[in-house]
């Protein structure tokens, strides 16, 4: 998953410390209802330390009910494919589901390392789920997955399901 829309309107934030527009958090509440209303919850949510990332983890986690703890991580800030690589072939077995909260062009690369398909780029909140075909975590190589399901917010513009619209907050 990538972060949701990120502000760029405080010009002294550095690229770590920008957090989210408006429209981010609009976006993040519909994507993460409709991840609620179709149960999808991991077993474990990784994160980059970015702060547009940290609260797209943190309220996605809230909305969907996660009672795991969120690990942050640095090393998915910039990380290279070989490195999210790494740092999934190091969780723990028990963990059947796994989200990465990340950015790009970082997250669309590992996609691609792991899919046989082309998949040309992981908008703002867009979640794209991969099965891999593996026993354990450590199994991981290049190809050995497929996509199961992408969404993105602009999936929602003109046309939003009742039970999402009922599960949004108000606005004023």
């Amino acid at each position: 998953m990538r972060h949701a829309k990120s502000d760029w309107s405080d010009g002294s934030l550095s690229d770590f410390e920008r957090g989210l527009k408006k429209r981010g958090h609009k976006d993040l509440n519909t994507i993460s209802s409709y991840m609620s209303l179709q149960k999808l919850k991991p077993d474990l949510i990784l994160s980059s330390l970015a702060l547009r990332a940290q609260t797209t983890a943190d309220q996605l986690g809230k909305k969907i009910g996660y009672e795991g703890r969120i690990h942050y991580m640095e090393e998915l800030y910039s990380a290279r494919p070989e490195t999210l690589m790494n740092i999934l072939t190091l969780q723990d077995d028990s963990y059947e589901t796994i989200f990465l909260v990340g950015h790009n062009p970082e997250l669309t690369e590992f996609a691609n390392f792991l899919i046989e398909t082309n998949f040309s780029k992981l908008p703002t909140l867009g979640v794209l789920a991969i099965n891999l075909n593996i026993d354990s975590w450590n199994d991981i190589t290049e190809k050995c997955g497929e996509i199961d399901f992408f969404i993105q917010p602009k999936q929602f513009k003109y046309y939003m399901p009742k039970q999402i619209r009922t599960t949004l907050p108000q606005e004023n």
